[in-house]
């Protein structure tokens, strides 16, 4: 499929149009642990993986359960992917994705500059714990990405667009970098749902956390793992299935909320990228230090847009840098505290405007050097855009709050 003919909205509306059980407009909550077989011969042939859920055959809730099962298709109509499951946090997929490509000994290519959680479980937890190594390259440096990998190389993972940086990935060469060495595109589409569909340009498998603007409520903690019906098998094999022996499935009552939520997903990412570019515009006609894709002057704005689906705008992301700690520091006091404009606090796409200084936040886990070489300096304010009040009343908030700091 050609990017420009996929609609991730009819998709997902698409896979949406199915009723509960007994006839609801909403699907079912099925909150069993177990289930029955209809007859003794059937349950040998379930251990064996010989039925499954695509059968209609249910093992246990660690395995397969009905609920999360139909989130992860609508995840995977979302994405254009053929299948896809759920997990109990973002990061739990990307764990069991890296885990399930990689045996001991095996090499990870990464983007440089990606959310400090998973920087901390490719570059420590993993190497420590798996004998998993990984090589942190920029992400927009193709050179020195293909320079990287190594005979032992299985994977190359980045996010659509940098945690915190927002560079923006060309998954068209990314994947061909990847399939030309024979490894996988693992792509976290964390900041982009709706946005951009990574399997249309290659990615083998996609990773969310669903806690974000999947969600969009921050009340809840969720991923997921999407990509073929292999794989996803794969990752539920009783033997050596990463998601089934280590665990972490969502809760069936959390896949229902989430599911829940999903219909209104385009319109709440379209409002908070309309009010992101407003915002962003404005500073950047002022002189201040901001970066969203959206912004012409962005380095890969064009390529960006080449990538978008359309009518969703660049995403609500943005950051501005106020050069140092203190600077940022009383940016954000000032505009939680005294203006209202948002709170501070990690995490992104609530419908209230969310801030965090990353490099003492959640880009702590990389060292002084590694954030210098992924352009993450202390003063660099991560700002999720949110939808609620009036925009010229947080306009102006924002304005009155970088005047206080002095941000010239």
């Amino acid at each position: 499929m050609k990017h420009g003919t996929f609609d991730p909205v009819r998709a997902l509306a698409a896979s949406k149009h199915t009723f509960g059980e007994h006839g609801g407009v909403n699907m079912d909550i099925e909150a069993s642990t177990t289930f029955t077989v209809m007859a003794a011969a059937r349950m040998p042939d379930l251990f064996a993986g010989r039925l499954d859920a695509d059968q209609g055959c249910f093992l246990y809730g660690r395995h397969f359960n009905p609920t999360v099962y139909t989130l992860g298709h609508e995840l995977a109509a979302l994405e254009n992917t053929e299948t896809g499951y759920c997990t109990a946090s973002g990061i739990a997929a990307i764990a069991t994705a890296i885990l399930q490509l990689c045996d001991h000994g095996d090499h990870v290519v990464a983007s440089r500059a990606i959310y400090g959680g998973t920087h901390a479980l490719l570059g420590e937890f993993l190497p420590k714990k798996a004998g998993i190594q990984t090589t942190f390259v920029r992400g927009t440096d193709h050179n020195a990405i293909a320079a990287a990998f190594t005979d032992r190389t299985r994977v190359l993972f980045v996010e659509t667009l940098s945690n915190p940086t927002l560079e923006v990935a060309d998954l068209q060469a990314l994947a061909k970098i990847a399939h030309g060495r024979g490894a996988v595109l693992v792509v976290d589409n964390t900041f982009c749902p709706v946005l951009v569909t990574p399997s249309l340009f290659g990615a083998d498998v996609v990773v969310h956390s669903l806690t974000k603007f999947v969600n969009g409520a921050s009340d809840l903690i969720g991923g997921a793992v999407l990509g073929s019906r292999d794989f996803v098998r794969r990752l539920m094999d009783l033997h050596t299935g990463a998601l089934m022996l280590l665990g972490p499935t969502m809760d069936p009552r959390l896949a229902f909320e989430v599911s829940m939520r999903l219909p209104h997903l385009a319109l709440r990412v379209a409002e908070h990228s309309r009010r992101a570019l407003l915002l962003a515009t404005r500073l950047e006609e002022l002189g201040v230090a901001v970066t969203y894709p959206g912004l012409a002057r962005h380095p890969q704005h064009d390529l960006m847009r080449r990538q978008l689906n359309p009518g969703q705008g660049f995403g609500g992301l943005m950051t501005i840098d106020l050069g140092s700690r203190e600077r940022a520091y009383r940016l954000m006091d000032l505009l939680q505290n005294q203006h209202r404009f948002g709170f501070m606090a990690v995490s992104l796409g609530y419908a209230e405007t969310l801030m965090s200084a990353s490099a003492s936040s959640t880009s702590s886990e990389l060292s002084d050097d590694e954030l210098r070489k992924a352009g993450i300096g202390p003063g660099l304010v991560r700002m999720s855009i949110g939808f609620t009040g009036s925009v010229e009343d947080r306009w102006q908030a924002l304005h009155a709050a970088l005047n206080e700091v002095g941000w010239k």
